[in-house]
């Protein structure tokens, strides 16, 4: 049996994938001023999400990427963003951190 601790991958949006300018999609609550990170289960429920999310894709490329709870938590927290689990129609299902 294995007793090792399943880890926890989410997906979320990244900005200009594979350049220098590579960035987590992040948004700003206009009600409240919090800033957060949308993440899904799936990398399906992320990109149907997508479509709807506000975004510039004439000047920027978007994709849809797997990130460990770990990694994601530690880089959100550093820049001062939360995390919601969001569905795929953009509703948060829960604040994660």
């Amino acid at each position: 049996m294995n007793d090792q601790i399943k880890d926890t991958w989410y997906y979320i949006i990244i900005q200009n994938p594979e350049a220098s300018g590579e960035q987590f999609v992040g948004y700003t609550d206009k009600k409240t001023g919090a800033t957060f990170i949308p993440a899904f289960k799936t990398k399906e429920t992320a990109q149907q999400c997508f479509l709807v999310m506000p975004k510039d894709i004439v000047n920027n490329k978007y994709e849809a990427q797997a990130i460990i709870d770990e990694d994601l938590l530690t880089l959100a927290r550093k820049n001062g963003y939360d995390i919601l689990l969001m569905d795929e129609n953009g509703r948060v299902l829960e604040k994660i951190s």
